[in-house]
């Protein structure tokens, strides 16, 4: 599989400087890569405000307010997780639009049961709207995880194109 996250981190660069916004981004099974591909684009603090990378249940809670008893409840790779990773993001910046990644690249899986290769990715913007979406990656950890930050780039680049 040939992915160019630098081609697809500076066309969403582009559209975001275009309409003017700001991006954040909060991570966990990605470990910044997300945020390493945007940052390969030069000129991308024009369009990229920051980035938390939230591993651990822990700093999930603490950084980006997720509800713990979402945790405990629904699993930290869950749709509801991947909403409030995404919401405390733009709340703990100055963005317009905050994409989230959480799941499980393994090559374990999880106390849960969820299937390794399984990525919850939820946008919310300053205008109320939200998003998520879960898909499944097949391959070992690092396709998982490329994978993930393809879509990730994909998704932002088709969601501002077509709705905001």
């Amino acid at each position: 599989m040939d992915i160019n996250l630098y081609a697809l981190a500076q066309e969403l660069g582009m559209l975001l400087e275009a309409k003017g916004l700001k991006l954040a981004v909060a991570e966990s099974c990605t470990g910044g890569g997300l945020c390493d591909a945007i940052t390969d684009v030069s000129g991308c603090s024009r369009w990229f405000d920051c980035g938390f990378v939230t591993y651990s249940n822990e700093s999930k809670v603490k950084l980006l307010a997720v509800n713990p008893k979402a945790i405990q409840k629904h699993g930290p790779v869950s749709e509801i997780v991947a909403r409030e990773m995404a919401l405390g993001a733009l709340k703990n910046s100055e963005s317009d639009i905050a994409i989230s990644i959480t799941g499980i690249a393994g090559p374990e899986g999880d106390a849960s049961g969820t299937p390794v290769g399984t990525v919850w990715f939820g946008l919310a913007t300053r205008d109320g709207e939200y998003l998520e979406y879960r898909t499944f990656f097949e391959g070992g950890r690092n396709h998982v995880r490329l994978s993930a930050n393809a879509f990730a780039l994909g998704w932002l680049i088709q969601t501002i194109n077509q709705q905001i």
